[in-house]
């Protein structure tokens, strides 16, 4: 259910730093040995990004290159974290810091509170409604839980982006966000929720990331301290950082430029709470030195999969929509997605369960299975058809693994039995770690087969399962490993809210389903008003709908079914229809939307520092801009320019009648017609650059390393005002 495949979750560890660089193709090679300077990785869905950017630590690691306490990697659940870390463990990458934007600046603030400010620091509040239902309460407004809820969303944003009350009614109205009540009401809240906060003397997550800005940009003796700590950064998913945790990431770095960036544009689903692609789509802005490398080979979806996949972003449009990768399935072919209409939602739901029990009657593990809906509502329903079939399932987002108390009392047992084992009875039979846990946890509940139905019952023994299944792996991988063994990995996975694979199918919003993925994935309610959903008006709110939808269809290794029902309810009036997003994308169908070209493709663009004189090697680029309006420029003749046909020139003409004069010398000298030494539009790019260095004239499009070594000497010689030498076009 994790990024990644079906690997042995325990596998031995690499036993040299050359190792470590087995088995990944050349995309990933290259971000694994790229560990200089700014790197930006534009990773598609399934293409391995978290395994290149671990490979990458681990590698740098082992090599000696990096020192492991040097290196943070950020990314933004603790899942993810938790899962680099035990990645990195596998690699022998141990003592890499991998962690939240939050819990890294929450250990520094904790570390330099007294230093920086003084005295105790302020308790961190878990949840902030509470607080915000008694500032509503102090100003004497009810809201009702929709919302309270609404109104915290915009207060959260509101930090994130920097914003104090008394600019949120401009910065919002700026930002096209449509406030649950009047802007102005809403400042009021947001106001009356920071002074309660003060008077109670309690911080906020999004106060953790505020304060740590704030005392590293007025204490410059902390931030060069936290700077000599880390001196390597990792950002994973790139595309969702909001502009505070940008500006942490900015003074954690300070003028160095040692980063590493992962994302996917075509990825990003969470601009509600203030994430923005725009610093990732303008890395190479930031850091023009840096080295972009595409990974689109998809190892996670059939080829079908990713067709569908290629075919919603085909349609998209806007700034995220220039910037799409074309995915390419490694995997053999599989079915065709399944597209089904029902008359409601009921009989969508029933059908649906009743697919999945005959996939898990004919083999499929449950666990591998997931229905995926846009909101949380839609939930109850296939709860109880899921019931009704008999099927096991699990709700993504809902009480934590090991937050359960049968989790937490099984976690009790082992430990004891870890350390008296050998006064239990039980575990006289018991010659291996798997019996051990199974005769513990039987104690607690476990049976070899499970219960009837579905229920409480059926989910408690599910969690045992659980807990039992991860023993076999740890076994397997580690056949020396004991009961005290597997405590400890327990706890590490505690710690990191890395929770074992529970053998039910799951049910998910389309949101918590980010980053995971299943064989057989259930898209359901994709009809207008639900996807896009109703309150989508922009353009831009419509994009992200549709990018939602791309993130759950890239969900589907093998097997994706989408349906839509006509209806609410049975009976009703049957108005609606099908997603927009789909059309043109179905059989019977055509686009509504005009596509915007194909995507880019893999490989490598490495960045370039003053004076460089290497050839570099010529691999598709990004969607070119106009240099001087800024328009992405789809011609080749204006895309070799770098700006528009009809936008000012800044063109040297005295340089381009020289070089054509140049040219025409070399064209006969080697029985070639002119186009073939450098077209017209080449030599009026280079004209225009009027390069300096090999490096600046291999950026000209139409420059390829060929022509850069035979003609290169001669170009630059030109362009600097002096005679060519006798280059020979036959080198």
């Amino acid at each position: 259910m994790t990024a990644a495949t079906h690997s042995t979750l325990f596998p031995r560890v690499p036993e040299s730093p050359d190792a470590v660089l087995e088995g990944l193709d050349p995309e990933q090679r290259e971000v694994a040995t790229a560990l200089h300077g700014p790197v930006c990785v534009l990773a598609g869905a399934g293409t391995g990004k978290t395994r290149a950017i671990t490979h990458r630590i681990a590698y740098g690691v082992r090599a000696g290159i990096l020192q492991p306490s040097s290196v943070l990697a950020v990314t933004f659940t603790n899942r993810a974290a938790g899962e680099m870390r035990g990645r990195l463990r596998q690699l022998g990458a141990q003592g890499v810091q991998a962690r939240t934007f939050h819990s890294a600046a929450l250990r520094q603030l904790q570390y330099f509170w007294p230093k920086a400010i003084g005295g105790s620091m302020p308790r961190l509040v878990d949840r902030k409604i509470q607080l915000v239902a008694d500032a509503a309460a102090s100003l004497g407004t009810r809201l009702d839980r929709n919302e309270l809820r609404d109104v915290t969303a915009e207060i959260e944003w509101s930090k994130v982006t920097q914003t104090v009350p008394a600019d949120y009614p401009y910065a919002a109205a700026k930002a096209g966000r449509e406030a649950p009540r009047d802007p102005a009401e809403i400042a009021h809240l947001y106001a009356a929720y920071e002074d309660l906060k003060r008077a109670r003397a309690v911080i906020d997550f999004e106060d953790v990331l505020l304060l740590t800005v704030a005392v590293l940009q007025d204490r410059h003796d902390i931030a060069e301290q936290v700077r000599a700590q880390y001196q390597h950064f990792v950002v994973d998913e790139y595309q969702d950082v909001s502009p505070l945790q940008q500006r942490l990431l900015d003074l954690w770095l300070g003028d160095r430029e040692n980063l590493c960036v992962v994302g996917d544009a075509s990825q990003t689903i969470y601009s509600f709470t203030g994430a923005t692609p725009d610093h990732l789509l303008d890395f190479r802005v930031r850091h023009p030195g840096a080295t972009v490398v595409k990974l689109v080979r998809d190892y996670r979806s059939t080829p079908q999969v990713v067709r569908l996949a290629n075919g919603l972003l085909a349609q998209a449009k806007g700034r995220a929509a220039g910037h799409r990768l074309e995915l390419v399935s490694q995997r053999p072919p599989g079915p065709e997605p399944v597209y089904t209409e029902y008359t409601d939602e009921p009989a969508e739901a029933e059908g649906a369960a009743r697919r999945i029990r005959e996939l898990i009657d004919a083999g499929v593990p449950a666990a591998e299975i997931a229905v995926l809906f846009r909101t949380n509502s839609q939930s109850e329903t296939y709860e109880q058809a899921l019931a009704d079939a008999g099927v096991p399932y699990q709700l993504r987002g809902a009480e934590r693994f090991f937050d359960r108390p049968e989790v937490r009392k099984a976690g009790v047992a082992l430990r004891g039995a870890a350390r008296f084992g050998g006064n239990d009875s039980l575990l006289d039979d018991a010659v291996d770690l798997p019996s051990q846990v199974r005769a513990v946890l039987s104690g607690e509940g476990w049976t070899t087969e499970p219960p009837a139905g579905s229920g409480a019952v059926r989910e408690r023994w599910e969690s045992l399962a659980a807990l039992v299944g991860l023993a076999h792996d740890l076994a397997a991988a580690r056949p020396t490993a004991t009961l005290a063994d597997f405590v400890a990995e327990l706890d590490e996975r505690a710690s990191a809210q890395h929770a074992p694979t529970v053998q039910g199918v799951t049910l998910a919003s389309l949101h918590a389903a980010k980053g995971l993925e299943w064989d057989v994935v259930f898209l359901v309610g994709v009809a207008e008003g639900m996807m896009p959903i109703t309150y989508a008006r922009t353009d831009e709110q419509i994009e992200e709908e549709r990018r939602l939808l791309y993130v759950g269809v890239t969900r589907a290794r093998e097997r994706l079914h989408v349906s839509w029902a006509l209806s609410r309810s049975p009976g009703g009036r049957p108005n609606r229809r099908p997603s927009r997003f789909l059309d043109g994308l179905r059989p019977g169908t055509t686009p509504t939307v005009g596509h915007t070209g194909s995507g880019t493709g893999g490989g490598v663009e490495r960045g370039f520092t003053a004076g460089a004189v290497a050839a570099p090697r010529r691999t598709q680029r990004t969607p070119a801009r106009c240099r001087v309006c800024g328009r992405t420029l789809t011609d080749a003749g204006e895309m070799k320019l770098m700006r528009c046909a009809d936008c000012p020139s800044d063109m040297d003409e005295g340089l381009y009648e020289r070089l054509r004069e140049w040219r025409a010398v070399q064209a006969e000298r080697s029985g070639q017609p002119d186009f073939c030494v450098f077209t017209d539009r080449t030599l009026m790019a280079i004209a225009e650059a009027c390069p300096e260095t090999s490096a600046e004239l291999a950026r000209i499009p139409g420059v390829l390393s060929r022509k850069l070594r035979s003609y290169g000497a001669d170009v630059l010689a030109i362009c600097a005002g002096q005679e060519p030498g006798e280059a020979d076009a036959d080198d």
